[in-house]
């Protein structure tokens, strides 16, 4: 017999829960579906389903058994996949998301210079600060920061950064430079919607980590708008260094508590499975880690 194939079929049925869907999906008669699990489970001695009128289930040695099928299953594909990329050329539409600031800062000058080099596929580009569901909204890629991930997709890491506190030099000049994270708490800060721990900053020094309960007037959901509003004068604000880097540099924004380490964030990138994983999805994704790589517009707060 050949048990791939059959381990193919009783992985198909076991996820659709029906004999005639996995067929379908296989191309495959609901007899042929039928005779490759009974010959899977003469092959290995031991029922693998609990077969009823209405409906199936796994046995417990069809749970174990399937769980590891599905590994091998995409260990095989994957390997296939490797030995034949070199070939396949990158086409079609590559459906991705990104966070706004994020991507048109850092992604969008990379797209141009993607496509010049494979002119056969085109970019449809969302930008949320949300995060989407991949699956749900039909995408193949997502940018994604941050400390933690989503559970189920894959990840490859693009880079570091970590966030940054800052203010114009007016207002500074003002209301004075915070030379203690107690202090952040007399100061107007305005405020990211998505951030995960909400209007509390944590910095980490000598005396270990302190957690601060800063307020403001302003609260956004957009990285820009707040930057704007702090180069305008508006107060301090707990940004990523890829955002305010070029600020800090040019001096228009001055960086304060810098003896202070705050939360460090991964740049990924992110698709629902290494399953299949298309020739466009792949070189996009090596080349966003090449242009990447060399981050010195933040590399120097990160």
């Amino acid at each position: 017999m050949d048990t791939l194939q059959g381990m193919r079929v009783f992985a198909a049925v076991a996820e659709a829960g029906s004999f005639s869907q996995a067929a379908d999906r296989l191309g495959l008669s609901r007899a042929m579906a039928s005779k490759h699990v009974q010959q899977l489970e003469k092959h290995l001695g031991v029922r693998l389903l609990q077969r009823t009128t209405r409906k199936l289930r796994l046995t417990e040695s069809g749970a174990t058994y399937f769980e590891r099928c599905r590994q091998i299953l995409a260990d095989v594909d994957e390997a296939e996949a490797d030995a034949t990329k070199l070939t396949v050329k990158p086409s079609g539409v590559l459906r991705m998301t990104m966070p706004v600031s994020f991507g048109v800062k850092h992604v969008a000058p990379l797209i141009t210079r993607y496509l010049e080099k494979y002119p056969e596929v085109q970019i449809d580009a969302t930008v949320a600060d949300r995060r989407i569901d991949l699956i749900e909204e039909g995408l193949d890629l997502a940018i994604r920061i941050g400390a933690s991930l989503d559970p189920g997709l894959v990840a490859r890491r693009l880079g570091s950064d970590r966030l940054v506190i800052c203010a114009a030099p007016a207002y500074l000049a003002r209301h004075g430079t915070p030379t203690r994270p107690e202090q952040l708490e007399e100061h107007d800060c305005a405020l990211y919607s998505y951030a995960a721990d909400g209007n509390e900053w944590t910095l980490t020094g000598p005396d270990g980590a302190v957690a601060v309960k800063v307020a403001g007037k302003v609260r956004a959901n957009n990285g820009d708008l707040l930057t704007q509003i702090v180069l305008d004068g508006g107060g301090l604000m707990c940004q990523p260094s890829f955002l305010v880097g070029d600020a800090i540099a040019d001096g228009r924004l001055v960086q304060v508590l810098g003896d202070y380490a705050l939360p460090s964030m991964g740049i990924f990138a992110v698709y629902p499975s290494r399953k299949y994983l298309s020739a466009k999805i792949r070189t996009f994704v090596d080349f966003l880690a090449e242009s990447l790589a060399d981050n010195s517009a933040w590399s120097a707060l990160a």
